[in-house]
């Protein structure tokens, strides 16, 4: 379990990072939970998430309907589609918009695929998008996905605090109506952004009730 030092710490190497990579930062944003403040996700929970995830954002990107719905039904995995998704999933037509948003489900993807330690090293900054090759021929070819075991705590605790001051970034400069300085990636930071909360979340949040605050 880490110390108070260690969450300043933690902040301290996130600012670091983000103040050598040109990103604006707030030092005033406060510091993230500690291990002993958050729920961690079992490998098993982490795993069909990530089945879900690969899926609607399969679908999003174009496969057809039919093939969809016999993966879900040949998988037997429609109940682990949140209520947001299985309306997507069930939609034959759903609009470019809908496709769209769930295509970015690629990048909170990759987030569950490396805490399951199928990624080398760590995630690093949201500065470009994933490798969906990659992710989804693994996915679709794994036996078990939990194989590997976890993340720890320490790890899924770094790449929180670094994207949660991410995200602050990207919003601030939004707000002031300006480019984000630096090379993060909006869309790629906030979904990793709602991997990261959820994969810690300390009350345990339903996917469609994480919260994403900064």
């Amino acid at each position: 379990m880490d110390s108070f030092d260690e969450t300043i710490a933690r902040k301290q190497r996130s600012e670091a990072v983000l103040r050598a990579a040109g990103v604006s930062i707030n030092p005033h944003l406060p510091l993230i939970e500690s291990e002993g403040e958050i729920f961690v996700r079992s490998p098993r929970e982490v795993a069909e998430r990530l089945l879900a995830l690969n899926i609607v954002a399969v679908k999003g990107e174009g496969l057809e309907q039919e093939i969809i719905e016999r993966i879900v039904e040949e998988r037997g995995i429609r109940p682990l589609f949140s209520p947001l998704e299985l309306v997507f999933i069930d939609d034959p037509d759903p609009s470019e918009h809908d496709r769209l948003q769930f295509v970015w489900r690629y990048e909170a993807a990759w987030v569950l695929f490396w805490s399951l330690n199928f990624v080398q090293g760590p995630l690093g900054l949201p500065s470009h998008l994933c490798d969906v090759p990659m992710l989804t021929e693994t996915v679709r070819d794994s036996a078990n996905l939990t194989a590997n075991g976890t993340r720890s705590a320490r790890e899924l605790l770094d790449e929180a605090d670094l994207i949660y001051r991410c995200a602050w970034a990207i919003r601030q400069a939004g707000l002031d109506r300006v480019t984000p300085v630096g090379s993060l990636a909006p869309g790629v930071t906030m979904e990793r952004h709602y991997a990261l909360n959820w994969l810690i979340d300390p009350d345990g949040s339903d996917w469609d009730d994480v919260d994403t605050s900064t």
